[in-house]
């Protein structure tokens, strides 16, 4: 069997600055005659740039449309969480283009580039309404998710001082623990629009766009190997590999036979992430076999900490209005947070992506 975990150097300069860049990048490799393009469907999204140009997702399939086996990559389901993910996506664009990568008989490459890219363009985690994707996949029929634990923390999270609101955590903390405050901040709530984490109250772009995906391309049936690009949380500069499929479900054995050991599972309170309500993965698995599986590859920043800070700080300055000049401010903050400007760090996200990415086409071609 051919193996794919052979890969050339690694070249940060593909790390784009920013969404509009990005784009541009991606488009241009389309007409690259190496990239066997079989499907392109941009899906425009509601607003626009800072500069004024169109917001969109680009989708693309490379390989043969009835391949029965598809990778997928997922960028910027967190808007400014694309940064990592577009350069992850281009890296892969490039090593096709070059034949340094050829995917496996009978794989097919679906990228999705950029699911949130108002959040993208403008340095934010969520859309242009405030709605974290990845808190959006739940039943917008039924009565939705209660998180009483946020409902307790909302007025530590707006305090506009961070004495204050660290002094709020902590004692929240005391009397529920460390797992109860995280997942109180930041596993999804559904009233308070203005607030961290909030999954909306209809579906969101970005869950349109993939629902849309899966019809257009009939993936459900199909050998699904499903990678989530995200950043901000974790160990600095390591990817973990995050799967959240229910313990019962084969989604989990088949990730551990793919990724081996080195799978985390919030479930089982062996990953950097608690239990979230509402994620895109919850979608995915409702379509996948039992030789499929979603995982999340979270390459980690700075502390949680820090990450709840940069995030509460960005959803009070917006909570204002008027404030141009403090948001322009705080958006650089934001995008250090979850793209360090550090080559390092970035070299060590290209690395470790080939590294899962080949895994996945190994898993998938055997």
């Amino acid at each position: 069997m051919t193996s794919y975990l052979a890969y050339p150097n690694i070249d940060i300069k593909i790390f784009p600055d920013s969404y509009h860049s990005a784009r541009d990048r991606f488009l241009a490799l389309l007409d690259h005659p190496n990239l066997e393009v079989a499907g392109y469907h941009p899906y425009p999204c509601a607003g626009i740039t800072p500069q004024g140009h169109a917001l969109l997702t680009d989708t693309l399939w490379l390989g043969a449309q009835e391949a029965e086996k598809v990778l997928v990559l997922l960028a910027g389901t967190h808007g400014v969480e694309g940064f990592a993910g577009s350069a992850i996506e281009l890296d892969h664009m490039d090593l096709i283009a070059c034949r340094q990568l050829i995917l496996p008989p009978g794989t097919a490459m679906l990228i999705v580039h950029a699911l949130t890219p108002w959040g993208y363009a403008w340095l934010r985690r969520c859309g242009e309404d405030g709605v974290d994707l990845n808190r959006n996949a739940v039943d917008f029929s039924a009565p939705l998710p209660e998180n009483a634990g946020y409902d307790t923390l909302r007025s530590a999270l707006f305090c506009a001082g961070k004495a204050q609101r660290q002094a709020g955590f902590a004692e929240f903390e005391r009397w529920h623990g460390r797992t109860a405050l995280e997942t109180a901040i930041s596993s999804g709530q559904y009233n308070d629009p203005e607030g961290p984490f909030y999954g909306g109250n209809k579906p969101a772009h970005g869950r349109l766009v993939t629902e849309d995906l899966i019809r257009r391309y009939d993936l459900q049936g199909r050998t699904l190997g499903v990678i989530d690009l995200h950043t901000g949380l974790g160990p600095y500069g390591y990817g973990e590999i995050i799967c959240d499929h229910q313990m019962s479900s084969p989604g989990v054995q088949v990730a551990q036979r793919w990724y081996g050991a080195a799978v985390t599972l919030p479930a089982l309170g062996t990953s950097s992430s608690v239990p979230k309500t509402g994620l895109m993965d919850y979608i995915w698995h409702g379509i996948m076999t039992d030789n499929s599986c979603h995982v999340t590859l979270e390459f980690g920043s700075f502390s949680t900490d820090r990450l709840f800070e940069v995030l509460l700080r960005d959803h009070q300055i917006w909570s204002r209005k008027n404030n141009s000049s403090e948001r322009l401010a705080h958006s650089e903050q934001m995008r250090n947070h979850f793209c360090p400007d550090d080559d390092a760090w970035r070299a060590s996200v290209l690395f470790r992506a080939r590294q899962v990415i080949a895994q996945a086409l190994q898993g998938l071609s055997g």
